[in-house]
Protein backbone atom coordinates (compact mmCIF):
# COMPACT_ATOMS: atom_id res chain seq x y z
CA UNK A 1 0.00 0.00 0.00
CA UNK A 2 1.43 3.43 -0.87
CA UNK A 3 1.91 5.91 1.96
CA UNK A 4 2.49 9.62 2.35
CA UNK A 5 4.34 10.00 5.64
CA UNK A 6 4.76 13.43 7.19
CA UNK A 7 7.47 13.51 9.85
CA UNK A 8 7.00 16.46 12.20
CA UNK A 9 9.41 17.50 14.92
CA UNK A 10 7.69 19.03 17.93
CA UNK A 11 7.77 22.80 18.43
CA UNK A 12 9.97 24.87 20.74
CA UNK A 13 9.64 23.52 24.28
CA UNK A 14 10.61 24.72 27.75
CA UNK A 15 14.26 24.15 28.61
CA UNK A 16 15.24 21.00 30.43
CA UNK A 17 16.14 21.58 34.04
CA UNK A 18 14.88 21.87 37.57
CA UNK A 19 11.53 23.35 36.47
CA UNK A 20 10.81 20.13 34.55
CA UNK A 21 12.34 17.19 36.44
CA UNK A 22 10.15 14.82 34.40
CA UNK A 23 11.21 15.46 30.79
CA UNK A 24 8.07 13.76 29.44
CA UNK A 25 5.93 16.57 30.91
CA UNK A 26 7.95 19.45 29.41
CA UNK A 27 5.50 21.62 27.40
CA UNK A 28 5.89 23.95 24.47
CA UNK A 29 6.73 27.56 25.30
CA UNK A 30 4.16 30.28 24.57
CA UNK A 31 6.39 31.37 21.66
CA UNK A 32 6.59 27.74 20.53
CA UNK A 33 2.78 27.49 20.58
CA UNK A 34 2.38 30.72 18.61
CA UNK A 35 4.96 29.76 15.97
CA UNK A 36 3.48 26.29 15.61
CA UNK A 37 -0.01 27.70 14.95
CA UNK A 38 1.46 29.74 12.07
CA UNK A 39 3.39 26.72 10.78
CA UNK A 40 0.22 24.59 10.90
CA UNK A 41 -1.64 27.25 8.89
CA UNK A 42 1.19 27.06 6.35
CA UNK A 43 0.59 23.32 5.98
CA UNK A 44 -3.11 24.00 5.51
CA UNK A 45 -2.36 26.58 2.81
CA UNK A 46 -0.36 23.91 0.97
CA UNK A 47 -3.46 21.70 0.95
CA UNK A 48 -1.87 19.09 3.22
CA UNK A 49 -4.31 16.69 4.88
CA UNK A 50 -3.74 13.69 7.12
CA UNK A 51 -5.87 10.59 7.62
CA UNK A 52 -4.38 10.16 11.11
CA UNK A 53 -1.74 11.78 13.32
CA UNK A 54 0.43 9.44 15.38
CA UNK A 55 2.17 11.28 18.20
CA UNK A 56 4.75 10.63 20.84
CA UNK A 57 2.90 10.67 24.18
CA UNK A 58 5.31 13.29 25.59
CA UNK A 59 3.50 16.58 26.33
CA UNK A 60 5.42 18.76 23.84
CA UNK A 61 4.78 16.32 20.97
CA UNK A 62 1.11 15.86 21.89
CA UNK A 63 0.65 19.67 21.97
CA UNK A 64 2.30 19.89 18.54
CA UNK A 65 0.02 17.18 17.15
CA UNK A 66 -3.08 18.91 18.53
CA UNK A 67 -2.14 22.28 17.02
CA UNK A 68 -1.36 20.77 13.61
CA UNK A 69 -4.56 18.72 13.58
CA UNK A 70 -6.69 21.73 14.58
CA UNK A 71 -5.45 23.71 11.55
CA UNK A 72 -6.46 21.06 9.00
CA UNK A 73 -9.78 20.20 7.34
CA UNK A 74 -10.97 17.59 7.78
CA UNK A 75 -9.48 17.38 11.25
CA UNK A 76 -7.48 14.15 11.59
CA UNK A 77 -7.76 11.74 14.50
CA UNK A 78 -4.85 11.72 17.01
CA UNK A 79 -3.33 8.49 18.29
CA UNK A 80 -0.63 8.20 20.96
CA UNK A 81 2.21 6.01 19.71
CA UNK A 82 4.85 4.96 22.23
CA UNK A 83 7.09 4.05 19.29
CA UNK A 84 7.51 7.80 18.61
CA UNK A 85 8.79 8.53 22.12
CA UNK A 86 12.58 8.71 22.52
CA UNK A 87 13.98 5.19 22.29
CA UNK A 88 11.14 3.81 20.16
CA UNK A 89 12.11 1.25 17.51
CA UNK A 90 11.57 1.27 13.75
CA UNK A 91 9.75 -2.08 13.94
CA UNK A 92 7.36 -0.79 16.62
CA UNK A 93 6.64 2.31 14.56
CA UNK A 94 5.91 0.28 11.41
CA UNK A 95 3.49 -1.83 13.49
CA UNK A 96 1.76 1.36 14.76
CA UNK A 97 1.34 2.67 11.20
CA UNK A 98 0.06 -0.69 9.94
CA UNK A 99 -2.49 -0.75 12.81
CA UNK A 100 -4.15 2.27 11.18
CA UNK A 101 -5.44 0.09 8.34
CA UNK A 102 -6.07 1.81 5.01
CA UNK A 103 -5.01 5.25 6.24
CA UNK A 104 -2.38 6.32 3.70
CA UNK A 105 -1.61 9.94 4.72
CA UNK A 106 -0.01 9.57 8.13
CA UNK A 107 1.63 12.31 10.21
CA UNK A 108 4.23 11.23 12.77
CA UNK A 109 5.02 13.74 15.53
CA UNK A 110 8.16 13.09 17.52
CA UNK A 111 11.59 14.14 18.68
CA UNK A 112 15.17 14.53 17.49
CA UNK A 113 17.33 12.66 16.84
CA UNK A 114 14.68 9.99 16.21
CA UNK A 115 12.72 11.82 13.51
CA UNK A 116 15.81 12.73 11.50
CA UNK A 117 17.11 9.17 11.82
CA UNK A 118 13.72 7.81 10.71
CA UNK A 119 13.67 10.11 7.67
CA UNK A 120 17.16 8.97 6.68
CA UNK A 121 16.27 5.30 7.17
CA UNK A 122 13.12 5.59 5.07
CA UNK A 123 14.92 7.21 2.12
CA UNK A 124 18.09 5.11 2.39
CA UNK A 125 20.39 7.98 3.45
CA UNK A 126 23.52 7.18 5.42
CA UNK A 127 23.26 10.12 7.81
CA UNK A 128 20.32 11.52 9.77
CA UNK A 129 18.47 14.51 8.35
CA UNK A 130 18.65 17.37 10.83
CA UNK A 131 15.19 18.72 11.62
CA UNK A 132 14.62 22.05 13.32
CA UNK A 133 11.79 22.24 15.85
CA UNK A 134 8.53 22.48 13.90
CA UNK A 135 9.98 21.13 10.62
CA UNK A 136 7.88 18.86 8.40
CA UNK A 137 9.26 16.25 6.00
CA UNK A 138 7.11 14.44 3.43
CA UNK A 139 8.27 10.99 2.35
CA UNK A 140 6.29 8.86 -0.11
CA UNK A 141 6.62 5.07 0.07
CA UNK A 142 5.11 2.08 -1.68
CA UNK A 143 5.97 -0.08 1.34
CA UNK A 144 6.95 0.54 4.95
CA UNK A 145 10.56 -0.55 4.60
CA UNK A 146 13.97 1.02 5.07
CA UNK A 147 15.19 2.66 1.88
CA UNK A 148 11.79 2.37 0.16
CA UNK A 149 10.87 6.03 0.40
CA UNK A 150 11.29 9.10 -1.76
CA UNK A 151 11.87 12.47 -0.11
CA UNK A 152 9.20 14.79 -1.58
CA UNK A 153 9.95 17.87 0.51
CA UNK A 154 11.36 19.20 3.76
CA UNK A 155 9.98 22.48 5.04
CA UNK A 156 11.74 24.20 7.92
CA UNK A 157 9.53 26.14 10.34
CA UNK A 158 10.41 29.55 8.92
CA UNK A 159 9.23 28.54 5.43
CA UNK A 160 5.97 27.17 6.86
CA UNK A 161 5.35 30.40 8.76
CA UNK A 162 5.88 32.40 5.55
CA UNK A 163 3.17 30.33 3.82
CA UNK A 164 0.51 31.03 6.45
CA UNK A 165 -0.46 34.46 5.11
Amino acid sequence: MPYELYLIRHGVAEDRGEAWPDDSKRPLTSRGLSRLRKEARGLSRLGVTFDVVLTSPLVRARQTAEIVAAALEPRPHLVNADALAPGGTFQALVAEIEKQGKKARVALVGHEPGMGELAARLIGARRAIELKKGSVVRIDLDALAAGAGALRWLLPPKALRMLKK
